[in-house]
């Protein structure tokens, strides 16, 4: 039987970052004022920007970038290998990416395939997002589709 210890070893982390343990980090980009709580994995090749927040049991895959400013709910998953052949990728070049603009909240136990989504957006609970988003709003269901737009948002002052 192997056994492999977890993981704290991401490529660049902001001093101000906070990582709860235990949590799996390696090879990924996290930036200033960063919170990311217990039970999550964020992987190689993931950025995420300043004073975004990551609850427990998250699971953030190769070839994801969130902005600054984003919130992702417990248990969100991001997926970036469709199975497009029906299994695994047998070759990590299938893989797909995931872009997460500024100013986006993600609900718990999202699933986010490969998708582009704009600023100001909020997912929710349970949403599966399975395409682009271009337009600012409330998206919901399987699949998120859009409910409505949002009227204002306070914007936070970098501290």
């Amino acid at each position: 039987m192997q056994t492999k210890q977890i993981a704290l070893n991401p490529k660049v982390c902001a001093k101000s970052a906070t990582i709860m343990q235990p949590s799996n980090l390696y090879g990924c980009e996290i930036g200033e004022h960063v919170f990311v709580g217990p039970f999550c994995e964020i992987q190689e090749d993931v950025k995420i920007g300043a004073y975004t927040r990551i609850q427990s049991h998250s699971f953030i895959c190769s070839l994801v970038s969130i902005g600054a400013h984003c919130f992702i709910g417990h248990g969100v998953m991001f997926i970036n290998d469709t199975f497009s052949e029906g299994m695994p990728a047998a070759d990590k070049n299938q893989w797909k990416n995931t872009f997460i603009s500024d100013f986006v909240s993600i609900g718990s136990n999202a699933t986010i395939l490969p998708v582009y989504i704009c600023q100001r957006v909020v997912i929710g609970a349970g949403s599966v997002v399975t395409k682009d988003i271009h337009k600012s709003g409330f998206y919901a269901g399987n699949p998120a589709r859009f409910l409505r737009p949002i009227e204002s948002m306070q914007i936070p002052q970098d501290r």
